[in-house]
């Protein structure tokens, strides 16, 4: 049973417009310097598509039957490099032709953005923001063999000891997710920390506090009035990213619905297929709850979990953390 006092996240996947706030902020606040271009604890990919770094999803890692799983070290080129624009040839030499991305391994983050897939008259695609999940059960951790990576008893956080730390990569090959780097600077593994700096100042993560959207919730997943908890445990409508991969997240998604006054001639619009792939079977009961509540609020009803979801107040996406 998770840490009452566990830090949780929920992101509204009907809200994420895709703005990349949230990767800015943190890309500046904590991977910003030279030789950490391809770090990103924080991103946001677009689903479906092979996400950053490429295909983490296919690599395995995290636990099978209870057990911890062989994973894959992503290879350079699944991170491919900081992508180059030719804006100079472009915009003072008279050219036109279409301005196009540059990397060497034609690959890096955001490059399949807006892609998605199904054919006409029913293409899809959402965006899916993507950190550390800070789960219950990290894989990280189980698989480092020098003890450096804890779980914080006081806020449920996965983090790294640097100094104990000794980059052979095992924890990067364990996470099912692709959230855990090795960071040519420090030489040692890197991961999204929950901004427990901010927290224990009272404030929230920076990509929560930038999200222009406000799809980003965050609060202690045992704090009863928080949306937080509300969301994931009593409305049972906020659901872990690949519960498949077995560590028991602790980042949770509201599945992508159209309402009742949508139509949708050719069926759903996201099959949901798809959806129970990356969210797992309570994805079905989720999505009905949604619909129902969705379609009280068109008739004018008064809706509780509608009213949670747009969170008229700042207040309401962020309970008190320290």
């Amino acid at each position: 049973m998770s840490n009452p006092r566990q830090i949780a996240f929920v992101i509204d996947l009907n809200k994420c417009i895709g703005c990349q706030a949230c990767t800015v902020a943190c890309k500046r606040l904590w991977t910003g310097e030279r030789g950490q271009e391809q770090i990103y604890w924080c991103n946001v990919e677009t689903a479906p598509g092979e996400g950053y770094p490429r295909k983490w999803a296919e690599r395995g890692g995290g636990f099978k039957n209870g057990r911890l799983a062989k994973g894959r070290m992503p290879a350079p080129e699944d991170y491919g490099g900081p992508l180059r624009l030719d804006y100079e040839a472009r915009l003072f030499e008279g050219r036109k032709q279409r301005v196009r991305p540059q990397s060497a391994s034609n690959w890096s983050a955001n490059w399949d953005e807006d892609q998605g897939a199904g054919d006409y008259p029913n293409p899809y695609f959402f965006y899916l923001p993507r950190l550390c999940n800070h789960c219950d059960r990290p894989a990280c951790a189980e698989a480092c063999p020098k003890d450096a990576i804890i779980k914080r008893p006081e806020d449920g956080l996965v983090v790294i000891d640097p100094g104990r730390c000794k980059n052979d990569g095992a924890c990067v090959a364990a996470c099912p997710y692709g959230k855990v780097f090795l960071d040519p600077v420090t030489r040692a593994a890197a991961k999204c920390i929950g901004c427990f700096p901010r927290i224990e100042q009272g404030q929230a993560p920076a990509c929560v506090s930038e999200c222009s959207g406000r799809a980003m919730h965050v609060a202690r997943l045992g704090d009863a009035a928080s949306s937080v908890h509300q969301l994931v445990n009593v409305w049972k409508v906020a659901l872990p990213l690949r519960p498949d991969f077995g560590t028991q997240p602790n980042v949770f998604y509201i599945p992508p619905f159209l309402g009742p006054d949508t139509e949708e001639p050719e069926g759903p619009r996201i099959p949901e297929k798809f959806l129970m792939e990356q969210f797992g079977p309570a994805v079905t009961p989720a999505l009905a709850t949604l619909r129902a509540e969705h379609a009280k609020r068109v008739q004018g009803q008064p809706s509780r979990l509608m009213d949670l979801l747009i969170a008229y107040k700042p207040g309401d996406l962020v309970r008190p953390l320290g």
